[in-house]
């Protein structure tokens, strides 16, 4: 389970920390609810067999919770890379947009800040939190669409045909 768990928390923080690729993350929480079904894909292929809603929530929740972890390192090392050039480029924006309103050149400024600490700090835990209950979500909907049938002759479940009346 665990294996499954940090491969689905791995496609979760990776995905979910690039610029342009995590803002998916705003459709219905994209990344966060594929890496909780794909932790779940992989319990089933893992243990050959159907796995229960409870257990789907269960690894898809520790994707989750794993996603958060991996997530963290990245989002900060990426925007220690960008924030320099991001600045830079909203500068030189600000210094060409001469006929922009008031209001508007306001709003260039203030994106120019980067992220301070309690801002990770309340972004991770977010992640951490949300991001479980979501990646539980779709552990849940994995295990449901994931299922491995057993025909009845190599002993799986046969509900006989209701007699006519």
């Amino acid at each position: 389970m665990i294996r499954s768990a940090a491969l689905g928390g791995l496609f979760i923080g990776v995905l979910s920390a690039l610029p342009i690729v995590g803002a998916a993350n705003c459709c219905c929480c994209l990344w966060v609810v594929s890496g909780g079904a794909l932790a779940a894909y992989l319990q089933v292929q893992q243990e050959n067999r159907t796995l229960t809603g409870g257990e789907g929530a269960a690894v898809g929740a520790l994707a989750g919770v794993i996603g958060a972890f991996v997530w963290l390192p990245i989002v900060v090392m990426v925007a220690a890379v960008m924030g320099p050039l991001q600045q830079a480029f909203l500068e030189e924006m600000a210094r060409n947009a001469q006929d922009i309103p008031p209001e508007a050149r306001e709003i260039l400024e203030s994106l120019g800040g980067g992220r301070n600490v309690a801002s990770y700090f309340v972004l991770f835990f977010l992640q951490l939190f949300v991001g479980a209950l979501v990646a539980a979500l779709g552990g849940i909907l994995a295990a449901a669409y994931f299922k491995k049938e057993i025909p009845p002759a190599l002993g799986g479940n046969w509900v006989p045909p209701l007699p006519p009346q």
